[in-house]
């Protein structure tokens, strides 16, 4: 086990430097605070017996999304490395800054899934997601970035893929979940950066921030050995979903249009039907200041839990289905 064991410092990934039938761990020096102190990132690398694709599992690139860290976790103390062929690089927590001090963005301020592929000669954000693309991500064939919601909010087992691209069309449907949302690769994101350097990159959204939730975490990883047997690097079959997924062609969040204390009626993955009521403001004498309606039909893919929001703050998170 790792927690035995002296971990090396690296400064970069070098595959070839990993004999095959190994598992690694690793710290990656990937800057260094305001005394000198190096910030290490976690790697874990799960080298096969054979050659093939390189998976790449990415957690908390948002310092409050943690049940990803928990699903590599979990593959890595249950993996056989005699049935892999290729290799699997894991990073529990991309965001090491942010989780330390539980913030989801950076510490700087910035969201640090808004300004991928960063800069090498920008600010504290953005040479620390530069770093993270040249130093980490260009080693994979196939990522799979594992988030979750943020604070006050949750969200349905999905996914986020471009389903244009029949293979993430692929990945996404093997995950098995709740929900698939088409989502060509936005400017900024981990999956973007991933998607212009050509690799098959999905986001899955794998529940509700601060807290390890046993069964998203069991639903992922059950996804992440379905991914490795579909890529065949790993000799199992692949477990099919009970139902199959609903899939969005576009979603979109409903805001408040007035602060006050805040009811959502619709629970997650309900279908909701134009005209259905969604959510109830009041103000603090408990008055009704006003109600909101689905504006189409859809489906609730994430909402807000938090009763207290002021002028626009987020309701329900709506999918429109294709």
């Amino acid at each position: 086990m790792a927690k035995f064991q002296k971990i090396p410092i690296i400064k970069r990934i070098k595959l070839n430097d990993y004999k095959s039938n190994t598992l690694s761990y690793r710290w990656l020096h990937l800057v260094s605070n305001g005394i000198a102190q190096p910030i290490y990132i976690p790697i874990i690398i799960g080298k096969g017996i054979k050659d093939g694709p390189v998976l790449g599992l990415t957690a908390v690139v948002h310092g409050n999304e943690l049940n990803g860290m928990s699903v590599i976790q979990r593959l890595f103390n249950s993996i056989n490395l005699e049935k892999l062929s290729g290799t699997i690089i894991g990073i529990p927590v991309v965001n090491v800054p942010s989780i330390l001090v539980n913030e989801r963005r950076f510490i700087d301020g910035v969201d640090l899934n808004r300004i991928m592929p960063g800069d090498k000669d920008g600010n504290r954000s953005k040479v620390y997601a530069s770093r993270v693309i040249n130093r980490i991500i260009k080693n994979f064939d196939f990522l799979l970035d594992l988030h979750t919601a943020s604070f006050g909010r949750i969200n349905s087992y999905y996914v986020r893929a471009d389903l244009s691209s029949k293979i993430a069309k692929q990945l996404a449907l093997i995950q098995n979940p709740q929900i698939i949302l088409n989502a060509p690769p936005k400017d900024g994101t981990l999956r973007g950066a991933a998607a212009d350097l050509g690799i098959d990159a999905i986001t899955i959204e794998v529940g509700d921030p601060d807290k390890f939730q046993k069964g998203m975490i069991h639903s992922s990883l059950t996804g992440v050995y379905n991914t490795l047997s579909f890529l065949k690097m790993y000799d199992d079959t692949i477990e099919k979903a009970e139902k199959n997924a609903i899939i969005c062609k576009k979603s979109y969040w409903i805001y408040s249009h007035v602060g006050g204390i805040i009811q959502v009626h619709v629970e997650l993955t309900q279908k909701l039907k134009k005209g259905e009521l969604i959510a109830t403001i009041r103000d603090v004498f408990g008055n009704i200041l006003k109600e909101y309606i689905a504006p189409e039909n859809g489906i609730v893919i994430g909402k807000s839990t938090n009763p207290i929001g002021q002028t626009g703050s987020r309701l329900i998170h709506l999918g429109i289905l294709k």
